[in-house]
């Protein structure tokens, strides 16, 4: 991923040094376990903990000869020792295992980083959309189906429906993260040929990590592309508040917008303008996310034991997506946290048709009160429909027609357009969610 959206600490668990160094972590928890069951020496194992190292650069020189990352990873970390005169130990390194022992264990290692970082994102958006929607639970904004005004809302349940979807995007994260949590050593297809199931449980649990009930080569990537496409669904729901928040800041809708500093600039043409760029960056990233989803897919089905074909593609999919979903995050945690809202704007908003929004009150009310329904529906539709088409205030026109007025007084028909009649369940659906 570019620098653009990569933040420091993600950043460094996908870089090369951090593989590398998680690669020598298997290595030695394997070397140690082994040791004890007394399959290799203990110096060995020693010598591998200890005094192991590894220059990146050392690395990529030699897979340039050998075009094979893991057999110049230990090629470089054997050279390390040998330089130190431990030689006859460092032939016991890699000792019973295949590239991918390795490589998919490290790789769960660094995926366990990643996923922590996530978390503590999730955590952080999810305290400032409670915030928000508490601050704005009960103030009153038009609800829209179709992008269409419908009926009366609150702008906290607005946000406090993206808590919830939040809440739910946690659940199902920890589920794939913990899926993710595994490792394997069992050899290149998965018969444990040279170790055994008890050293697999050892080795990872010195790391960290479940051992995969059964593998082939590698881990089966049903749980990568869970875990991707659990990335996904959390940037699709970043990307639906940002669209919201998009919406929002139209001219013509002017009901909240993102906030804009001093010194920013909308356009180079046009002095006047602030441009929602932040959700549009949302949205726009967000894509790349669904489409690495889609690639962790492709991946599932792989050749008999094992091919290559993943790998490839993981080397993007995985550092891209972790590094993106950090950055959006923090991004959207922001947007909401600094969001300028206009709760008189909303307000005209609201009675800006006359009371319209009220059509599906007045239906009701007209039907308790006597009116067969079909006829109610039909009445309140027509001077509705005349309205929108005249731009009259719909509200005077219902209290002048006497098919209206001989069923409800001017008291029932105040209570037909009062917007708080209808918002009076908003506490029953905070404590709902919030449980509080």
């Amino acid at each position: 991923m570019i620098d653009r959206y990569t933040r420091p600490a993600m950043g460094h668990i996908w870089t090369e040094g951090n593989k590398y160094h998680c690669w020598l972590q298997v290595e030695a928890a394997a070397s140690s376990v082994l040791a004890e069951d007394g399959v290799i020496p203990a110096s060995a194992a020693e010598a591998i903990a200890t005094k192991a190292g590894f220059s990146v650069a050392r690395i990529q020189e030699i897979e340039a000869e050998v075009k094979h990352d893991v057999i110049a990873f230990t090629t470089a970390v054997a050279e390390s020792l040998n330089a130190q005169g431990l030689g006859t130990e460092s032939r016991w390194l890699h000792y019973g295992l295949t590239s991918n022992d390795v490589v998919d264990t490290a790789q769960a290692l660094q995926i366990k980083g990643a996923s922590d970082l996530i978390r503590q994102g999730l955590v952080s958006l999810l305290e400032v959309l409670k915030r928000r929607a508490i601050e704005f639970k009960h103030t009153p904004t038009i609800g829209r189906t179709h992008g269409i005004h419908a009926e009366p809302t609150t702008f906290g349940l607005k946000i406090l429906n993206w808590y919830a979807e939040m809440q739910r995007n946690l659940i199902r994260f920890d589920a794939a993260a913990e899926d993710m949590r595994v490792g394997k050593l069992s050899g290149a297809v998965g018969t444990f040929g040279h170790l055994k199931p008890e050293h697999e449980e050892r080795i990872c649990a010195r790391l960290g990590l479940k051992p995969a009930p059964i593998a082939t080569q590698v881990i089966q990537r049903d749980l990568h592309a869970a875990y991707v496409s659990t990335l996904a669904l959390i940037g699709s729901t970043l990307d639906k508040i940002a669209v919201e928040v998009r919406h929002l800041q139209r001219t013509e809708v002017r009901e909240a917008q993102e906030y804009f500093s001093e010194k920013q600039k909308g356009s180079s043409a046009m002095p006047h303008k602030k441009n929602p760029i932040t959700s549009e960056q949302i949205s726009g990233l967000a894509r790349v996310l669904r489409g690495n989803a889609q690639a962790a897919f492709e991946n599932i089905p792989l050749w008999h034991e094992r091919d290559i074909s993943h790998s490839s593609v993981e080397r993007i999919i995985l550092p891209d997506s972790t590094i993106l979903v950090d950055y959006l995050l923090a991004k959207t945690r922001n947007l909401v946290d600094r969001l300028l809202v206009y709760p008189e704007r909303m307000k005209r908003n609201l009675e800006s048709t006359g009371g319209l929004i009220f059509s599906g009150q007045l239906l009701l009310d007209l039907a308790e009160a006597g009116m067969l329904r079909e006829d109610a529906y039909r009445l309140v539709q027509s001077h509705a429909m005349r309205a929108w088409k005249d731009d009259l205030v719909f509200r005077d026109e219902v209290a002048r027609d006497p098919a209206i007025t001989a069923l409800l007084t001017p008291e029932k028909l105040a209570a037909t357009f009062d917007y708080s009649r209808q918002l009076s369940n908003v506490d029953a659906i905070f404590r709902r969610v919030l449980g509080d």
